[in-house]
């Protein structure tokens, strides 16, 4: 039975969070978009959850359970800039540059699901059952710089007898002009067995109120590239990052490694010639096994065959991988586990050639 990493559609934010902040020293984040520096904006939000003025600012009383006292909201809801659309199924939400599953969380959160991290319905607490992640494809056409306002717009929909889907859509808040989609599909596994299983129809009735009416795809082009097969990489690879160990950040809250950090580990064997010419424009990723704290993970990277030349002979002919990489920008990633090889995630990045400054 396929095992996949434990985390759900909503994600978990605070380990997203400490994630981000220990990587803002100007590296590629893999818990949000690459960004570059720039000043920063004021981001604007239509939300009915902005801070009341001090002229007419109600009397709030501290509470045990974090509630802001009498209005029934808590401090984060008060706090959040971002609400569910008029018709209430899918979420939008306005903030300076942070991370696109963040606001994921959010949405499940504001439809009444659990605050676990696992977007989990009252049936699904129940049963012991969460949502683990199968399959992320993401695609960016314009890097946001640090501190522009990005909407991000997210809903989900079912996908099969055993899985649901999160989709989402990035804009540039002041042109609204769309600068990156997303894509991932999410299974249901029994928390106890680690086992996958059909979603029971007691959830289905719980979450399908929320999705829309009739599907709709961040990625409605037939043959996209969300549906692009991934090859499993051979060894020997080209390029790789061996004995990579999880830390407590990378960990979720069964002490098993978040999605998010598979991210990290692929970039970590991408050559440098092409991580200093190139930006990262799609990846794509397949979770097939779950990592835990005490594994040793290996990253494999290895040019894909695009057309009948592989990169690696261009390379040879050329005498420069970064030469190499103006026609050719692709490359299939393995992660497997260091004491027995077992395939832990396997993935697929494109790149593009930086803009000059």
């Amino acid at each position: 039975m396929l095992k996949v990493p434990s985390c759900s559609p909503a994600c978990n934010a605070a380990s997203i969070r400490e994630r981000a902040l220990d990587n803002q020293c100007g590296r590629l984040l893999p818990t949000s978009l690459p960004i570059r520096k720039r000043n920063a904006v004021v981001c604007a939000s239509s939300s009915s959850s902005s801070l009341p003025s001090s002229d007419n600012a109600p009397v709030l009383t501290a509470e045990p359970n974090g509630w802001a006292g009498g209005s029934g909201r808590s401090w984060a809801d008060r706090l959040r800039m971002g609400s569910l659309t008029a018709d209430g199924l899918s979420y939008k939400e306005k903030f300076i540059v942070r991370c696109y599953e963040e606001v994921g969380g959010n949405h499940a959160q504001s439809v009444g699901f659990s605050t676990d991290g696992f977007a989990t319905t009252p049936t699904m607490r129940k049963l012991h059952l969460i949502w683990v992640t199968a399959r992320m494809h993401i695609e960016v056409y314009q890097y946001p710089a640090w501190g522009d306002a990005v909407e991000i717009e997210t809903w989900c929909q079912s996908e099969g007898r055993i899985g649901t889907r999160r989709d989402w859509i990035l804009k540039d808040y002041a042109t609204g002009v769309v600068i990156g989609r997303a894509t991932s599909k999410w299974v249901m596994m029994n928390e106890d067995t680690r086992r996958l299983q059909k979603v029971p129809d007691d959830v289905r009735e719980e979450y399908i109120v929320h999705f829309p009416k009739e599907p709709r795809l961040a990625f409605p082009e037939e043959n996209n590239g969300s549906l692009k097969k991934i090859s499993k990489l051979e060894d020997p690879a080209q390029y790789s990052r061996l004995g990579l160990v999880p830390r407590r950040v990378d960990l979720d809250m069964n002490q098993h490694v978040n999605n998010v950090t598979y991210i990290g580990w692929v970039l970590e064997s991408v050559p440098q010639e092409i991580m200093d010419t190139h930006e990262l424009q799609t990846i794509t990723l397949d979770y097939r096994q779950e990592c835990q704290h005490d594994d040793v993970v290996d990253s494999l990277t290895s040019p894909e065959i695009v057309g009948d030349t592989p990169l690696s002979e261009l390379h040879r002919r050329t005498g420069s991988a970064a030469e190499a990489a103006k026609n050719r920008t692709q490359f299939l990633h393995l992660l497997r586990l260091s004491l027995n090889g077992l395939e832990i995630n396997r993935g697929r990045t494109e790149w593009r050639k930086k803009l000059a400054r």
